[in-house]
């Protein structure tokens, strides 16, 4: 059986070649351009012996180059890594190196990291808009291929990469059958969206949420997407507006920011038919005012990279409670479980762990990472929850320390390592701390060597340097000792 995700790509262009799939600013690609594109960058994939299978890494921002570049990977047979365009130099190195991608495609934005990134791990870049042969537009260009290869469901289409609490990064391995029926399932079975929607991408299309709901989605039913690079409350009025979007989909700060934007007026965002909601949880009385506000209810939902990523969503036909992540999605079972894997009773805290369609592969090349968190026939989410009687879910805990910064995992040990490393630090410890609109902030709590001097500024821009964007901490305190156990463990509940 052949199963390529490229596939929904050609279908909409077979069916409505001339309607516009993606927006940005005044200018539209439709779906013939779009496929055309997409056939000339595989045919140039294969052109520089980049065979099938092989993974090719794109760190590029909202743009419609993202999306050409990823069909365009996905038709000549091989694996996306959708990098985070705000990686440091030495990170765009490791996942290179870690996924093996043969070609980064980058945006000049970006240019210092991925250049230096990709130089040292000794693979080419080709640029988003650059003018040479070897970058995208050329590519694009190419004479094109005349079908797309053939892939079994099983393949590997995405690398996703996702921290962890312990070391470095690992990339999730979503294959084509993962990706094509989750974005089947957010529609029609949870959003009845049709060929007339309208969706704001503003969320990253690196980021699971906004390939799958937002790209994918309605890539599968030949609807338009307009794309939001950096998100802005002014900006994403303004293109509402103007192309009458029918969905939005975002993390709270977004739906935060735009309820106490000044010049937000109901009838501003009156086309919208659906709010799709996840990343971190949504506060309820964000949630509440949203709604009495704008008259449309935001659906929340739940989800992992390693689940690609809807694994729960409240739906329209069954009832919905603030401050809940609803329901399993059509084809995926959740289950709260004990430490020894066994279920609880409703309403008793325990693990949410997830089976189904939308389970990863496993971790790339990491066999004992996969085995630990996919034990018992269960992936094991390390969230804790609670299922309520009536069958939905609730998030009320992490089990591990992640921080959820706007919607982003900030992993603290990965922090804490980058603190370790400076020459002034003895001790280090990387918490969450509340934030009115990120959710939680990252601060760092260091003890310094003796005679030693730094100030908290200095170990900010210190970390500025070597961490993505929205990683480094914002806070730091400098105390004389961090509080640890009878074992020697820092204790981390003391310092919050």
């Amino acid at each position: 059986m052949s199963l390529n995700l490229g596939s929904i790509l050609m279908a909409a262009a077979h069916g409505r070649p001339d309607h516009p799939a993606i927006r940005l600013g005044e200018s539209t690609l439709s779906y013939a351009e779009l496929d055309r594109a997409a056939r000339g960058v595989a045919a140039s994939l294969h052109e520089r012996g980049i065979e099938p299978g092989s993974q090719v890494a794109l760190m590029v921002p909202n743009v419609p180059e993202f999306t050409i570049a990823y069909y365009g990977i996905l038709y000549a047979g091989c694996a996306v890594v959708p990098l985070n365009v705000l990686l440091s130099a030495p990170e765009v190195t490791y996942h290179i190196q870690d996924s093996g991608a043969q070609l980064l495609v980058a945006h000049p934005l970006f240019a210092e990291p991925a250049r230096k990134g990709a130089e040292a791990a000794g693979v080419p870049v080709a640029w988003s808009d650059g003018e040479s042969q070897t970058d995208l537009p050329a590519m694009a260009a190419a004479a094109p291929v005349e079908a797309l290869h053939s892939t079994g469901p099983d393949d590997t289409a995405v690398i996703l990469y996702t921290s962890g609490t312990t070391g470095k990064p690992k990339g999730a391995e979503l294959s084509h059958a993962n990706l094509f029926v989750n974005c089947s399932v957010v529609v029609p079975k949870l959003l009845p969206l049709g060929e007339d929607d309208v969706a704001l991408a503003t969320l990253p299309l690196f980021h699971s949420f906004g390939q799958t709901c937002i790209q994918n989605a309605t890539i599968a039913t030949g609807g338009t997407f307009t794309l939001l690079p950096r998100f802005t409350p002014e900006e994403a009025i303004e293109i509402i507006e103007r192309d009458k979007v029918t969905l939005f989909a975002g993390v709270p700060t977004m739906y935060f920011a735009l309820l106490h934007h000044e010049g937000a007026r109901p009838a501003d965002l009156s086309s919208l038919r659906f709010c799709m909601a996840g990343g971190a949880p949504m506060p309820v009385e964000v949630m509440k005012a949203f709604e009495a506000k704008f008259g449309v209810d935001i659906l929340e939902g739940y989800g992992l990279s390693e689940t690609s990523p809807v694994a729960s969503f409240n739906q329209l036909n069954r009832p919905r409670t603030p401050g809940s992540i609803g329901y399993p999605v059509w084809g995926v079972e959740m289950a709260i479980l004990d430490d020894k894997d066994q279920p609880l009773p409703d309403g008793e805290r325990g693990e949410i762990c997830i089976r189904g369609h939308n389970i990863m592969k496993g971790y790339w090349n990491r066999p004992e990472a996969t085995a630990e968190t996919m034990r018992n026939g269960w992936f094991h989410s390390g969230d804790i929850g609670i299922r309520d009687p009536g069958g939905s879910y609730r998030i009320v805990d992490r089990v591990k320390d992640m921080i959820l910064r706007g919607g982003f995992n900030v992993y603290p040990r990965e922090v804490e390592e980058v603190l370790y490393a400076h020459p002034a630090i003895v001790e280090a410890a990387v918490i969450g701390v509340p934030h009115e609109s990120h959710g939680e902030e990252v601060k760092a709590v260091v003890a310094l060597g003796k005679d030693k001097q730094v100030t908290p500024e200095e170990l900010i821009a210190y970390c500025k340097q070597n961490l993505a964007a929205y990683k480094y901490p914002r806070h730091v305190e400098i105390i004389d000792e961090l509080p640890k156990g009878p074992t020697g463990k820092i204790l981390k509940r003391e310092l919050r």
